[in-house]
């Protein structure tokens, strides 16, 4: 069997990893605590848990939106993964779809990464403005006439989470795409 990973060789994967892997995924008896946050994670580990009966505005359709998000620590504490589904509605409250996305948010080069897809759209963020235990601010990759997109979390209570997303378009100030609020464990 060989394991072949993105900029890396091909290399022979030994039994020695493969057969503890195997117990794993197949429901192994190995019971494992969870594990501890890097320490840029550690800042923004307040995103960690279930998060539900979220409901936001959508600016440019004028409708709403609810969904739920669950963030949890991956690749031995060097990641955390943000699943989410969101229902769309449109101003008179009749269903205008929805869609599944996620996010990996991993630290690089001293500041905290992130990257987005909704399966339609990537949205790479390559800054992070972060207040440890409180807050984090993520700005996408600024490209010559492309719009910056930010996607800010604010705890404002242990079990309150206001998410604003928006861009900035090329020459212009940010604009709220949609901002919404998620409640720990539902």
């Amino acid at each position: 069997m060989w394991l072949s990973l993105s900029r890396y060789e091909a290399a022979p994967m030994k039994a020695s990893v493969l057969i503890p892997a195997l117990a794993v995924l197949f429901g192994g008896s190995t019971v494992r605590a969870a594990p501890e946050l890097q320490p840029k994670l550690a800042e923004i580990g307040f995103l960690v848990g279930d998060w539900s009966n979220g409901q936001g505005h959508v600016s440019d359709t004028g409708g709403v939106s609810t969904g739920a998000s669950k963030v949890t620590i991956e690749a031995g504490g060097g990641v955390l993964l943000r699943r989410d589904h969101t229902n769309l509605f449109d101003r008179d409250g009749k269903p205008a779809g929805g869609f599944n996305q996620v996010m990996m948010i991993y630290p690089e080069a001293g500041t905290l990464h992130a990257d987005y897809s909704d399966g339609a759209h990537i949205i790479h963020y390559v800054t992070a403005e972060v207040r440890p235990g409180r807050s984090v601010t993520f700005t996408s990759t600024i490209q010559p006439g492309a719009p910056v997109f930010r996607l800010a979390y604010e705890l404002t209570a242990p079990d309150a989470l206001i998410v604003t997303f928006g861009m900035i378009p090329p020459g212009g100030a940010f604009q709220p795409i949609a901002v919404g609020t998620l409640r720990r464990g539902g």
